[in-house]
This record gives C-alpha cells, sequence and structure tokens, in this order.
C-alpha cells in the first residue's frame, strides 16, 4: 500500500493528552470571565431549562398535587392536544394572537432601526444622548403602570375623552371597543420598547469606520445616501441575526398586558394563546395538562418559525445563528 494510501491515524495519546492540557490552559487563563457568566448560565439553567421536564403533563391526566412521574400517573398521549384543535376557540384565538403578533412585528421591527439610524445621523453627540435616553426610559415603566397610563389617557372619562367631550363629540370606550384594543395594545408596546431595542443597533453602528463617511463625503453623497450606503449596510448582519430572533418568538407574546387591558366588551379580539392558557391553568378549576398542551403547542409554532426565518437567511445570506 502507498502511502497516499495509508489509512487515516487515530489520534495517538499524546496528542489527546495535548489537547486537555489547552484546555485546562483556556480555562486557567479565563477563569475570570467564566465566574462573570456562571450565575447567567445557573439562572437560565433553572428557569429555561430545568422546567422543560414539566412539559410531561401535557401528555397526561394531571392534577394539582400529582407527581409528574409515579405508578399513578394517568398517560393519555396527544389527547390534551386534539381537545385545543377541537376546541371552538382555537380558530379565534389563533387568529386575535397572529394579528397581535403579525402587526406588532411590521412596525416594531423596523422602528428601532430607523431611530438608531436617526440618532446616529445627529451632528450632536449631546443631543444623541438625550434623544436616546428619552427614547429607552418608558422601557422601565412596568406594564401596570402602563395599563394605568393607558386608562388616564383613553378611559372613558380620560384625557382624550375630555377633549373629545369639550368640542362636543360624544365620549368613546377604547378599552370597550373591539376596534380600539389592537391599536392601543400595538402602539403602546411599541412606544415602550423601540427605544431599548435601538441599543443594540446604535451600539453596532458605532463600529462603523469613519474613514468610509469622509470617503463618501469626498465623493459627494449626502447625509442620506451616507445612511443608506454605509451605516445601513454595516448593520445588515445584526439586522439579519434579530430578524431571525423576532419571527422564532413572533407567537410568544405575553399574557400580563393582554390580560390588564381586556375586559367584557373587547374579549373578542383580546383572548390571546397566552391568556387562555394562563385562564386555564391557574384561575376557576385548573385545567393544567390541557394549560400546558396549548402552551407546548404555541412554543412548537416558535420553534418552527425560527428554524424556516434561519434557513431561509442562510440561504439567501451568509447571516444565520446556526
Amino acid at each position: 500500500m502507498s502511502k497516499k494510501e495509508t489509512p487515516h491515524q487515530l489520534p495517538s495519546k499524546s496528542s489527546k493528552t495535548l489537547g486537555k492540557k489547552e484546555i485546562l490552559k483556556n480555562l486557567k487563563d479565563n477563569y475570570p470571565y467564566l465566574i462573570l457568566v456562571l450565575p447567567a448560565v445557573v439562572i437560565v439553567f433553572l428557569f429555561n431549562y430545568l422546567p422543560i421536564y414539566g412539559v410531561l403533563i401535557a401528555f397526561q391526566d394531571f392534577m394539582p398535587g400529582d407527581k409528574i412521574l409515579s405508578d399513578t400517573t394517568i398517560w393519555v398521549g396527544i389527547d390534551n392536544f386534539k381537545r385545543f384543535f377541537s376546541d371552538p376557540q382555537f380558530w379565534p384565538l389563533m387568529k386575535n394572537t397572529f394579528v397581535i403578533c403579525i402587526l406588532g412585528f411590521v412596525i416594531g421591527f423596523p422602528l428601532p432601526i430607523i431611530v438608531a439610524l436617526m440618532l446616529n445621523a445627529l451632528k450632536r453627540r449631546g443631543s444623541a444622548k438625550i434623544f436616546q435616553t428619552i427614547f429607552t426610559a418608558p422601557h422601565f415603566i412596568s406594564l401596570v403602570v402602563m395599563v394605568g397610563m393607558l386608562n388616564l389617557f383613553f378611559g372613558r372619562y380620560g384625557l382624550v375623552n375630555n377633549i373629545i367631550a369639550q368640542f362636543g363629540g360624544e365620549r368613546y370606550s377604547f378599552f370597550l371597543e373591539n376596534a380600539a384594543f389592537r391599536p392601543l395594545y400595538i402602539l403602546s408596546s411599541n412606544w415602550q420598547d423601540f427605544g431599548w431595542s435601538a441599543v443594540i443597533y446604535i451600539a453596532a453602528l458605532s463600529n462603523v469606520d469613519p474613514g468610509h463617511h469622509e470617503a463618501a463625503i469626498v465623493d459627494g453623497a449626502t447625509r442620506f445616501q451616507r445612511i443608506i450606503h454605509v451605516d445601513l449596510p454595516a448593520i445588515m448582519p445584526m439586522i439579519s441575526v434579530m430578524l431571525i430572533m423576532s419571527i422564532g418568538g413572533l407567537m410568544g407574546v405575553g399574557y400580563e398586558k393582554a390580560l390588564l387591558m381586556q375586559t367584557d366588551g373587547n374579549l373578542a379580539v383580546s383572548e390571546l394563546i397566552s391568556t387562555y392558557v394562563y385562564k386555564r391553568g391557574l384561575t376557576g378549576i385548573p385545567d393544567q395538562s390541557y394549560a400546558t398542551a396549548i402552551g407546548l403547542f404555541n412554543s412548537v409554532i416558535n420553534v418552527v418559525l425560527l428554524i424556516i426565518a434561519n434557513t431561509t437567511s442562510k440561504k439567501f445570506s451568509e447571516n444565520s445563528l446556526w
């Protein structure tokens, strides 16, 4: 057998030992950073990975107080999922959740990008920092306070209705009308989060080489042209990654704000998958198996959307999560 035909040799013990030494050396050199990240890893494990064990409830006839795995566990397979698919609430819940999420995504995803580009284009850095602080501040308002503010402005006797009444108009019940729920929910959510979401794009824009802008100025490019041809391409990889993550969490709308804004008058459009899971799993007579099955179904949709978004991005660009 010639040298070219010699089969691939297995790694020797010395190479394995060398590999272990390199790993130990890396651990020794980077142990301060590992210690720094350890609390975050522990928190993610405790609150994101450990609870996955509870997903088994979706395939059981589970009652509060039962053990998840025991000799008396009653397994029902996918019966809880079948119940949800045949539930009269299935299609209204899917429609309400999709409409809220898609409209919120269409409005909310480009808004932080536009704001970041505008702030970065300001000549005075001090003004940019002031506007950034103003835009970011609403993120730190709690949801309860936010809904309270909406009541003060758009309630039956709130500021908007008082102004309408002053001009001879009729008071409009924003919290009792189906048509008003989605605009209030989506616009207030975007107002609260767009400044905070813009921070990551502002950070990415800070890495743009000033020489590119200087070259563009020499070529006669206007400020708008520099934004389009210099700044925007520079943050495009970050936009792609954030787009994938946003699509992956498209159906992950929380129940808290919707539940706080929910009334008997707007229930037809404000009942989402998350609020339905909350009510079926924690209020009245709890049906935790059924609620867990619905939540798992919602998570599966998010995973499918994430895979589709990542695959599409990987096919048409070089940016992807994996």
